[in-house]
């Protein structure tokens, strides 16, 4: 399986955020992935404070999960979209699952939030595991992936073979800027993607934003913890990579006991 993660600039407008997923979806096809993940929030973009998202718009998103979704359908290219959602006076975090023809398959609300954005989104409840040919896959999203390493395990006791973790992760004034992997001087962060691989038997995808100075990017980590690729820091792009689903065991999952 050959899978895509959108290692995309923040977009300065909602609109420019569906240009965008648009346009890295037809280069997918392109590099013919079968799947291509989004950051987390992609549309219409994380709201940071220091952002600027215009409030959510149920309507909007309505039709930007169409005009991506017709993008995924002519493409042939599976989509996991990052994004939010409204429901009722509740607004959710959360990624999109489209399927190769254009069709939903659902969401994946993000259920662990990061205390800053218990003001922003409510929990989500629930996780469930997507199919993409023959590649089951989960998802977990941002702070879930890295201080939760139980989204990680049940996805991979569902039988996912590799699971997705959009994110949001920007620089702050005088934080280390590397320009590594896991670098050692760095935070916990990157090094939590190594564990969630390692401990599972499972791929692990992050994707983040491409921005200045940025404290992590995008990787694949294989099932046995090392790193197969990263995207330089800061540079937009798509990373391809072609997994191999049969490496994907997930035997140290599924030998967890509970008690």
């Amino acid at each position: 399986m050959r899978i895509a993660l959108a290692n995309l600039p923040f977009p300065s407008s909602p609109e420019l955020s569906v240009q965008l997923a648009e346009e890295a979806i037809a280069q997918a096809a392109l590099e013919h992935a079968g799947i291509l993940c989004f950051p987390e929030n992609f549309v219409p973009g994380y709201r940071a404070p220091d952002r600027g998202v215009p409030p959510p718009d149920g309507v909007f998103l309505e039709q930007a999960w169409a005009r991506i979704a017709a993008a995924a359908g002519r493409a042939e290219v599976a989509v996991i979209l990052g994004t939010e959602r409204v429901e009722g006076d509740s607004l959710y975090a959360t990624a999109l699952v489209i399927h190769a023809d254009g069709s939903r398959a659902g969401f994946q609300d993000k259920v662990q939030l990061d205390p800053s954005e218990d003001a922003l989104f409510a929990p989500g409840v629930g996780r469930r595991v997507f199919q993409c040919g023959e590649m089951t896959f989960g998802i977990a999203i941002c702070h879930e992936g890295w201080r939760y390493p139980e989204t990680v395990r049940w996805a991979v006791r569902q039988g996912a073979q590799v699971v997705f973790h959009p994110h949001f992760h920007a620089a702050e004034p005088g934080s280390f800027r590397p320009n590594r992997f896991a670098d050692p001087e760095n935070s916990f962060h990157e090094k939590a993607a190594l564990c969630r691989a390692a401990e599972n038997g499972c791929y692990f995808a992050t994707v983040n934003y491409a921005s200045e100075g940025s404290p992590t990017t995008s990787a694949v980590v294989g099932p046995d913890g090392a790193v197969i690729a990263y995207q330089p820091y800061g540079v937009p792009g798509l990373l391809v990579v072609d997994v191999d689903l049969a490496r994907a065991t997930g035997l140290l999952a599924q030998r967890l006991r509970s008690h």
